[in-house]
């Protein structure tokens, strides 16, 4: 399942730069499908909306740094476990309940995503 990012993030910074889908962004910033992915144009997410990659969507926070459901793998296809949770000090960064996944759908994922 994907991870999110629980209220009791202190915007440390740790976790982002840790993310190989650019799953996590800042409190407050807008972000897309296409940020460092293959993805671009109109496409088809993996939970089966139809979005353009290239729009800038609104923020999921505007208080703490949050992570995109549809472009969290667990880093799967990279590292053997989540380096956000990983590098966390105050272990804010959980499974997400809402977004179960199997492996297999986390490693599809990450062919969508990056091509590969």
């Amino acid at each position: 399942m994907a991870l999110l990012i629980t209220d009791e993030c202190i915007n440390c910074d740790a976790c982002i730069s840790e993310c190989p889908n650019n799953a996590i962004y800042e409190p407050d910033q807008e972000w897309s499908y296409s940020d460092e992915t293959v993805l671009s144009g109109t496409v088809t997410t993996p939970s089966g909306n139809e979005v353009d990659a290239d729009a800038e969507n609104e923020p999921l926070s505007d208080e703490f740094y949050f992570i995109v459901a549809d472009k969290c793998t667990e880093c799967k296809g990279f590292h053997d476990k989540p380096q956000c949770a990983s590098v966390c000090p105050v272990d804010c960064c959980v499974p997400d309940e809402d977004h179960e996944e199997t492996e297999e759908q986390l490693l599809e994922k990450k062919v969508w995503l990056h091509g590969e």
